[in-house]
């Protein structure tokens, strides 16, 4: 009966989106008045207020240089970009721009036009390439930034009970149980906004890493990628999540907890760590001046392993390779390139710019310096797993914080599903 109703679902959205698009939900030319304004539809995956601040005032800069064009943004909210652009897939009704969020080529590659002619594209990361050119010289997107993925902590509060940062997972794990028992239980030790569980597969994105690919005894990638890997292997990650939450190392509402709150609770010293990156960092240092984030990398789970950024491009935006304007938004794109305002942006996210030329002051700048030898490892999911493993990453982990799974019916469902996946 779900498959019944998620199918009614999606068949209805695709309806939806359909009678947009016949009224215009793409790029249009319009003025109210015969005009010829032209207007280009853009969706982000982006949701932190901080990031999407700093993309509309480089959106409101081209809009007063061209005044012909207007950006409608779009950012859906709640974990829905993927959702929403499957749909738009569907009915093929793709927005002028949009965010390829990591599956530029894989999933969005046949929707998208080719941008390689641009000029930025010489001064594109070498670190991005294998990501957003293909071996013939397509270009699928442009990069707004690129991420260095790990955890992040309120080095204020963790200074002032006295504990070091971890270097190693299992010194995470005593972290947390140090933060616990020094605050009497009033601060929570690791925090989720799990009313979205894609902050729950996030956690084991990061941490598939060092559990099953850097460490050379531990290595399970071309199982990973030939459709042959023992699930067993991963049982160990909803393991850990779930002890986590029974020594009452998590949230209590960590199923119903939303990201907003988390700003605040961490200005107020009410959270230790977290996996949620961005301009997480900065926002909780307006609101409280006094508290510091730090940020660390994905820390290794084996002995004699070493830590990983994890990464790869953050935010982009490809063009629709159906779109009527694709002159007026190639011309938006070039503007986002211009050295000054990917510097707006990329340092608007926190995070390092996608062209050689930038140079961004990034508010964890500190923690890159110390962690500058850390290589950087591709998102685990973009790797090994087929597209759509996202969500079953999330609702698992959903479901066993809720009582529904044990530890091993999650890696069996993950590997049910990852077979089916890899089939379609």
């Amino acid at each position: 009966m779900k498959k019944v109703a998620s199918g009614l679902i999606v068949a209805i959205l695709i309806l939806m989106v359909a009678a947009c698009s016949s009224s215009g939900s793409g790029g249009s030319s319009e003025n109210g008045s015969g005009g010829d304004q032209v207007v280009l539809t853009v969706f982000s995956s982006m949701e932190q207020e901080q990031e999407q601040a700093a993309l509309q005032s480089v959106i409101d800069a081209f809009e007063e240089e061209h005044p012909n064009i207007s950006v409608d943004l779009n950012t859906p909210s709640g974990g829905g970009y993927e959702d929403l652009m499957r749909v738009k897939m569907a009915a093929n009704d793709m927005p002028d721009l949009f965010d390829t969020h990591g599956w530029a080529q894989l999933r969005y590659g046949e929707y998208v036009a080719d941008l390689s002619d641009m000029e930025w594209v010489e001064r594109l990361d070498p670190a991005l390439e294998p990501i957003l050119k293909d071996e013939d010289g397509k270009v699928y997107a442009y990069p707004l930034n690129q991420a260095k993925d790990g955890m992040t902590y309120n080095a204020t509060l963790l200074e002032e009970l006295g504990i070091e940062p971890p270097t190693t997972f299992s010194e995470f794990l005593e972290a947390l149980e140090a933060v616990k028992e020094k605050t009497n239980g009033d601060v929570t030790p690791l925090w989720f906004p799990g009313g979205n569980p894609h902050s729950l597969a996030q956690f084991k994105d990061v941490m598939a890493t060092p559990l099953l690919i850097t460490h050379p005894d531990h290595d399970y990638s071309e199982s990973l990628l030939d459709g042959s890997f023992d699930w067993t292997n991963y049982t160990y990650l909803p393991e850990v999540l779930l002890e986590m939450k029974e020594k009452g190392l998590l949230n209590e509402d960590v199923l119903t907890a939303m990201q907003p709150s988390a700003v605040e609770l961490m200005a107020q010293k009410k959270i230790a760590f977290s996996f949620i990156g961005g301009s997480f960092g900065p926002e909780v240092s307006e609101l409280n001046p006094e508290v510091k984030v730090g940020t660390l990398p994905a820390l290794p789970i084996h002995e004699g392993d070493s830590p990983s950024w994890i990464g790869g491009e953050r935010y982009t935006f490809a063009v629709s390779e159906q779109t009527p304007h694709l002159e007026e938004a190639k011309l938006f794109i070039e503007f986002l390139a211009q050295p000054e305002n990917a510097k707006t942006i990329a340092e608007g996210t926190s995070l390092t710019a996608g062209l050689i030329d930038v140079d961004a002051e990034n508010y964890y700048s500190e923690y890159y310096d110390v962690f500058s030898d850390v290589e950087v490892q591709p998102y685990f999911d973009r790797v090994f797993l087929p597209s759509g493993m996202w969500d079953v990453m999330g609702t698992t982990s959903a479901e066993l914080l809720s009582g529904t799974l044990t530890p091993e019916q999650v890696s069996a469902e993950m590997e049910k599903e990852y077979l089916r996946l890899r089939e379609q």
